[in-house]
């Protein structure tokens, strides 16, 4: 298998393309001030914000990101025993377009755009990820997110959503094909269920644990695995050069 076997790359954005965890301990810092937890560490923040964000998605599906943030910020502030505002929750719901892409990202993905056609299949709304999207530099030629589709990922009906418009819009059958992401728990593990071929961005390298990301079920498999982006983008000029 190849890179260059591919005709469309299907990413995840936040954790991928956007560096969410950065964003999120950042939107954090006032909540943890207020309740007296800057004694833990940015991973331990992270870890129990996952909790509580994929227990939301489960909850209420249909919630638009920005307003299911809103109420994962209001859940963390009562397990903490703190008050807060409805517009302490929502600066916290509307920080998706804050949030800074990785350093590689845009000229990684401007020299895929050349080989490929690019996907979003995002956990997160329209509007949150305009502001995203023109932090990243390119157009994408579809974009899927959880409020077209009413379901966050890891459901099945995201992938089986993306799928059957990239069949519908494109022409494209599962094996033209990679789908590109962080997160083993969001992404690689659905797609092992779709027979799909994945791509691992493992951005979370150098450190233990996994930060934003609730664990993955068992051991996801995955076809690649690149440190970053510009690895990626590395490896297909490669194979072109061969």
């Amino acid at each position: 298998m190849k890179l260059s076997d591919f005709k469309v790359l299907t990413f995840d954005c936040y954790g991928t393309l956007i560096d969410w965890e950065s964003g999120i301990f950042n939107g954090l810092s006032p909540l943890l001030e207020k309740a007296g937890k800057r004694g833990l560490t940015r991973d331990q923040a992270l870890e129990i914000f996952a909790r509580h964000e994929a227990d939301q998605e489960l909850r209420t599906p249909a919630l638009a990101y920005s307003l299911l943030l809103g109420t994962v910020y209001r859940r963390l502030a009562n397990e903490w025993n703190v008050g807060v505002t409805d517009e302490e929750a929502n600066i916290f719901g509307a920080s998706v377009p804050d949030w800074p892409a990785f350093p590689d990202s845009v000229e990684a993905l401007q020299y895929l755009k050349q080989h490929y056609k690019l996907v979003i299949l995002s956990n997160v709304d329209r509007l949150s990820f305009r502001g995203s999207n023109a932090r990243l530099g390119v157009e994408f030629d579809a974009i899927y997110t959880a409020q077209d589709i009413g379901s966050y990922k890891p459901d099945p009906r995201n992938f089986e959503y993306m799928l059957g418009r990239l069949g519908a819009d494109f022409g494209f059958q599962k094996t033209d094909v990679l789908h590109t992401a962080q997160s083993l728990f969001h992404d690689h593990a659905p797609a092992n269920g779709f027979d799909l071929a994945s791509a691992w961005i493992d951005r979370r390298h150098a450190d233990t644990g996994w930060g934003a990301t609730m664990p993955p079920p068992g051991t996801p498999k995955y076809d690649f695995r690149f440190e970053s982006m510009a690895a990626l983008a590395e490896a297909h000029k490669t194979e072109l050069a061969r």
